[in-house]
């Protein structure tokens, strides 16, 4: 989930002096409920999917958008957000990001076509790239002293571990009591509140420095991956041969390309290449993207899954949903712990082969998978397996970072894991859709054909998602050569 920033750790702001600004665990309410309006968006759509893919007209082939429009602007553009917010002013940034934000999501609630919400969802990511990183670095100059700073870190990171689990709960009553609609439109009074409160609350800062922006590398890198999500939805409708696929598939990969000989040569680059060049950080960065490759269409399946086929109520689909966050918190609890004993590598590998087993689980679903049998047992694997992953993935980010490049280096962390999470929704999303094609068409498409046509569809993508999570744990196991005792264990690096 969103929740880093490329903030200098020797930035100046209110307050540095004298141990914390006098209105700042008021300004940290206001920060966390603004935070949290950002985490929920990213779970709280799952469960309204359904609802607003009938209500709009939206077909298999493109309703992943709702989820990759998102997560692609978001991932894309959070380095820029994070220069932005350092040197535009960071309470500044806040605010308008809450308030694009909020805008964002009434359009997005009024919305009366599939493209439009899909716009609407793409501008919430783009302000969410501002709002995030601008959160986080409020914080670390509000906070100065090192155990109130720990205890900042604790209620932030507490919302960013819970604002999943919430984000399902509260998607599943707007959209079974409400509308479907809501589940946009419930960020409007929240960022009311945030925005009264922070401008009486929030103090302004910057940092100092070279202020340049490095505008055509993320303008770039945002084209490139929209363009390879669009060949992979290209490729639902058209087939992986298509001219059209292949055409957007080069191009992204084109732009990639380019977006690498940018930063190779721009002064300011987005993201520093000598980041990602180093053995460990590069590993964790790439077994990041991959295993949000793996989960976030995983997780998307599965709440469709539990609507059309086990005709879960949404709230019901969203209550079902919990094991894996609940799995999650558990395992990270313990992987805290175990981090400086046993070191980075072997918690990896174990949480990689727990996720690929819960996901082999999940691809057993059948019509009437019983959820205490299953489903139950197969999400808190599958949550442990995260929650081990997780912390050393946010410890392996921050190995052998010069102080200046530490902000970047944990704000690459969360886009690898948006950027791989919207490459594969759009991948597992047409293997989906391909998968019922193909089913369907050597049956007769009687009603019990096609209810077994999504059920062949989820399993092959559920089995993709284990393959995925599994070259994670390849990743891990020939990338990964850091020392127990060279891993950092604390600092602000979130994934989630």
């Amino acid at each position: 989930m969103p929740g880093t920033t490329s903030m200098s750790p020797g930035a100046s702001g209110a307050g540095a002096e004298t141990g914390g600004h006098p209105q700042r665990w008021a300004a940290l309410a206001v920060i966390a409920i603004a935070q949290l309006m950002v985490v929920l968006d990213a779970t709280i759509v799952n469960i309204a999917l359904p609802h607003a893919q009938a209500d709009l007209g939206i077909t298999d082939a493109n309703r992943q958008w709702v989820v990759t429009a998102y997560t692609l602007a978001f991932g894309g553009l959070l380095l820029l957000g994070g220069r932005i917010a350092d040197y535009w002013g960071r309470k500044r940034a806040f605010i308008v990001g809450t308030v694009g934000f909020a805008l964002a999501s009434a359009v997005g609630g009024l919305a009366g076509d599939g493209a439009m919400l899909f716009g609407a969802r793409a501008l919430q990511g783009a302000f969410g790239a501002l709002l995030a990183p601008a959160s986080l670095a409020l914080l670390t100059v509000l906070f100065t002293e090192t155990r109130e700073r720990a205890k900042a870190f604790a209620v932030y990171g507490a919302i960013a571990g819970g604002g999943s689990a919430v984000g399902l709960l509260l998607g599943g009553v707007l959209t079974e009591y409400a509308s479907w609609r809501w589940c946009l439109l419930v960020n409007i009074p929240v960022a009311a509140v945030a925005l009264i409160a922070a401008l009486p609350l929030v103090p302004e800062s910057r940092a100092h420095g070279d202020t340049r922006y490095d505008v055509p590398g993320a303008l770039v890198v945002t084209a490139g991956l929209v363009s390879l999500v669009y060949g992979f939805t290209r490729a639902a409708e058209d087939g992986w041969t298509a001219a059209a696929t292949l055409t957007f598939i080069l191009v992204g990969v084109a732009l990639l390309a380019a977006f690498v000989l940018i930063e190779l040569r721009t002064r300011n680059p987005l993201l520093p290449m000598r980041i990602l060049l180093d053995r460990n950080r590069g590993g964790a960065y790439l077994a990041s993207a991959l295993i949000g490759a793996g989960l976030f269409g995983a997780f998307l399946f599965l709440t469709i899954y539990l609507q059309t086929v086990l005709r879960y109520t949404p709230l019901e689909a969203g209550l079902a949903s919990l094991p894996v966050t609940a799995g999650v918190l558990i395992a990270a609890g313990s992987a805290s712990q175990l981090l400086p004993r046993i070191g980075a590598k072997p918690l990896m590998l174990g949480g990689a082969v727990l996720a690929a087993a819960g996901m082999v689980a999940l691809t057993q679903v059948d019509v009437d998978t019983s959820f205490v049998a299953l489903l139950l047992p197969a999400q808190i694997v599958l949550g442990l397996g995260l929650g081990f992953t997780f912390v050393p993935l946010s410890s392996l980010a921050l190995y052998g970072v010069p102080e200046h490049d530490a902000g970047a280096a944990s704000a690459t962390l969360n886009a690898t894991q948006q950027i791989g999470g919207s490459l594969g929704t759009a991948l597992l999303n047409t293997l989906y859709t391909s998968a019922v094609t193909g089913y369907l068409a050597t049956r007769t498409p009687d009603p019990i054909t096609q209810v077994r046509a999504l059920l062949h569809g989820y399993s092959v993508a559920f089995a993709w998602a284990t393959g995925l999570i599994l070259l994670a744990g390849l990743t891990t196991l020939f990338l990964i050569r850091v020392r127990r005792q060279d891993v950092p264990t604390g600092g602000p690096a979130h994934l989630g």
